[in-house]
């Protein structure tokens, strides 16, 4: 009798691990989609056949449609490469987590999972990670509302959400959460968490950076309208930080509600304006000439051969077919880009068909390089950014830092990536992070965090300078060292270093009262004294006017009270320690 039961039961337990949806408990870790058993998406003329909620709502399949999200579309979120469930609407594609066990291999960072919840507000708990060599780690997955969760940090808007009464008023977000691994190792599985109403469509593990270094890199700081450019060939110019034998470079629809087509793409070092020294060397995306980028996804080209050179000019050009009627930008360049007339001139080495300047970056967020050390993230406004520098000489602090880096031998020649963005706020969005907006000075650095410091490539340190522009809007000490507390844990989770800047004076300036300037001058007193980071760079001391702190030395002063001109940018480049930025 107890052989007849046990036998059964091990019938069972194959017939869960054969049949497709059915959980799979008893035969150790299986891939995800064994474990599907939740509809989240519904085609608009059957609202019914999914219930994402348990209230019977659930995401159109149309609006995901719209967004490039089709069934079994790979989609590179964060620097992870994850497949949107290749199930048709009204089909179980995704799984509540429960404890279930996932097969999933590879070696990186970080695990990627794209989730959302159901429950009220974020809905999460641990799970756990099992190694190859038999170790283990524990994380924390958690996951945002999602209809109410933050618009700022979602990888996709769904326009719409369906109900057995048909369409219903707001849209559905969905989210990819990334949780640091134990550096070096091979995973074999991961337990996921026991949380009611978490969501799990699809987990990888992402490996941002072997084999490569980030010499060049952009923060998306908005989603503004465009030409609209149709047929158009965009040539923008870029600084390497670092130089190579190999390259790819990355693409972002950040923050966009459709996919965007770059119809085919170039490198190329600069000669001068938008003539290329020598022919572009055509760049590929798995194979192909061009790339549909999802919305809310990023695209890297494949590995070319190209040598790239310490601290050259680059050009990258690529051809928008269009119609592009708004883009992911970085706003201030502080570099003159160039458009074309109509056709694809990215082949073209000479510079006549460029007869448009651009002011800015749309789409194009990173230039790495093979090989190399790794990268360091600089975090921070428009002091970062290179607001008041001098346009197209290359002056930013973060340039003359990359200058010094390439002129030495004592630590390792790390790219240098910029993240500066103008108006960018610590604790507060400028920009909401969905739709099209006329700011374009970013989500928060809390809110851009995972995306523009910890998958960026290769990325070995990051240095936190903001703050300046929530001290005059209002925000106070307390508040903003919370958030740059939050920025430095958040840092050393993800195994980085962290080093954090003090605040540089702005009296002069109107809204630089002594008020604001006592609350600077208390989150200075923090971070020099509170060890929330690992190292701090006293900017403030290095521009301070000894005869009246509150202001910058005239000399280091652009003339705005608030940003250093070339000569202060350089005096805070040079005074790093670049024995700091070592891990």
């Amino acid at each position: 009798m107890r052989r007849g039961v046990r036998s059964a039961a091990v019938v069972l337990a194959l017939l869960a691990v054969l049949t497709p949806g059915a959980p799979a408990r008893a035969a150790g870790p299986q891939p995800l989609e064994r474990y599907f058993d939740n509809a989240a998406v519904s085609d608009d003329a059957r609202p019914a056949a999914a219930d994402f909620d348990g209230s019977g709502a659930s995401l159109s399949a149309q609006g995901l449609a719209a967004a490039g999200w089709t069934p079994g579309r790979p989609l590179t979120v964060l620097g992870a490469r994850l497949t949107w469930p290749d199930r048709r609407a009204g089909e179980p594609d995704n799984v509540r987590a429960d404890g279930q066990e996932v097969r999933v291999t590879g070696r990186g960072d970080a695990l990627a999972f794209l989730v959302a919840g159901t429950g009220g507000g974020t809905v999460g708990g641990p799970g756990e990670v099992t190694y190859a060599d038999g170790g283990r780690s524990g994380f924390r997955l958690l996951a945002p509302h999602w209809r109410t969760g933050p618009l700022a940090t979602r990888a996709v808007t769904v326009p719409r959400v369906n109900t057995p009464a048909g369409r219903s008023a707001g849209r559905a977000r969905l989210y990819v959460v990334t949780v640091p691994l134990a550096a070096g190792r091979e995973v074999a599985s991961v337990r996921l968490p026991r949380a009611t109403d978490l969501h799990v469509f699809a987990l990888a593990v992402r490996d941002t950076g072997r084999g490569w270094t980030g010499t060049w890199a952009a923060s998306t700081s908005g989603h503004p309208a465009v030409g609209p450019w149709t047929d158009r060939t965009l040539r923008l110019v870029v600084r390497a930080s670092v130089g190579g034998t190999r390259v790819r470079v990355r693409f972002d629809n950040t923050f966009a509600a459709a996919p965007v087509r770059i119809g085919g793409a170039t490198v190329a070092v600069r000669a001068a304006g938008a003539a290329a020294r020598g022919a572009p060397a055509r760049l590929t995306f798995g194979g192909a000439r061009g790339a549909v980028i999802p919305a809310g996804a990023q695209a890297y080209s494949d590995p070319l051969g190209f040598a790239v050179p310490a601290g050259a000019d680059l050009l990258v050009s690529f051809h928008l077919p269009g119609p592009v009627k708004a883009a992911p930008v970085h706003r201030l360049a502080v570099q003159r880009s160039y458009l074309s007339g109509p056709g694809d001139h990215t082949a073209e080495r000479a510079a006549g068909a460029y007869t448009t300047v651009l002011m800015s970056w749309p789409l194009l967020t990173g230039v790495d390089v093979g090989g190399g050390p790794g990268s360091v993230v600089l975090l921070g406004d428009s002091i970062t950014d290179g607001d008041r520098s001098t346009v197209g000489a290359n002056r930013r602090w973060p340039d003359v830092l990359a200058g010094r880096l390439r002129a030495q031998r004592t630590v390792p020649r790390y790219g240098v990536l910029n993240h500066g963005v103008s108006g960018n706020r610590v604790v507060t969005d400028r920009y909401p992070g969905d739709g099209v907006s006329t700011d374009q000075a970013g989500v928060s650095a809390l809110h851009r965090f995972d995306r523009d410091a910890a998958a960026q490539t290769s990325v070995r340190t990051v240095v936190v300078f903001e703050g300046v522009n929530d001290l005059l809007t209002g925000t106070d000490a307390r508040t903003l060292t919370a958030g740059l507390r939050a920025l430095a844990d958040r840092a050393r989770a993800a195994g980085l270093r962290v080093l954090g800047a003090t605040v540089l004076p702005c009296g002069g300036r109107a809204a630089c009262t002594p008020a604001v300037d006592a609350e600077r001058r208390a989150v200075n007193a923090w971070l020099r004294t509170g060890g929330a980071f690992d190292a701090v760079l006293d900017f403030d001391a290095v521009v301070r006017d000894p005869a009246d702190p509150a202001r910058m030395r005239p000399a280091h002063d652009s003339g705005d009270h608030l940003h250093p001109g070339d000569a202060g940018l350089k005096a805070l480049a040079d005074s790093v320690d670049l024995r700091l930025l070592v891990p």
